[in-house]
């Protein structure tokens, strides 16, 4: 049975702190565009408070997320337990891409020590909290992250130095739908 919530309980905040692995969705107006779902790892998302929530997003094979939320916002995060007790819990609510070139930014990436750069940082307020039971989510064992994104990163940034930015942007600019992603 599910359990909705106005906000964060202190039981989210040690559930989601143990999870190695989450997901995000999000999906344009236009009722022909593409749902998007993408699994999102490493020690990337952090509690700003029991109303708002961040994730570094590091890029990916497109900017589908970044689309959808410059077009309306929308979005819901999941979490599960792949192992102890069986748990899913889903975040909803508006969320915002804050780019690198944004001013807010270097703040925001305080919050995560161990990187040193990202394609933006995206923040949700919270307008809704669900947990449900997850009697259907397998065990998993967690055996270790995969470092090759964090070495794409790495590797482009000393290579292109001023010349990241630019080429990143040219990479983004658009969705599979055709909706503007980084400007």
């Amino acid at each position: 049975m599910a359990t909705a919530y106005d906000k964060l309980q202190p039981k989210h905040h040690d559930f989601i702190a143990k999870q190695k692995l989450f997901f995000v969705a999000t999906a344009p107006l236009n009722e022909d565009g593409h749902v998007n779902l993408s699994p999102k790892g490493y020690d990337s998302f952090v509690i700003l408070d029991d109303l708002t929530v961040a994730w570094l997003d590091l890029g990916g094979s497109g900017i589908e997320t970044m689309a959808h939320l410059k077009e309306n916002g929308r979005i819901t995060i999941m979490f599960c337990a792949f192992e102890g007790a069986p748990l899913i819990l889903r975040l909803y609510g508006q969320g915002e891409a804050v780019q690198a070139d944004d001013p807010r930014f270097p703040d925001l990436l305080t919050f995560f020590p161990a990187f040193e750069a990202a394609r933006s940082i995206v923040t949700v307020k919270l307008d809704r909290v669900q947990d449900s039971c997850g009697w259907a989510v397998p065990f998993m064992d967690f055996r270790e992250e995969r470092d090759q994104l964090k070495r794409t990163w790495d590797h482009r940034r000393e290579k292109m130095g001023d010349e990241l930015w630019p080429f990143v942007k040219g990479r983004n600019a658009t969705s599979i739908d055709g909706l503007p992603g980084i400007e």
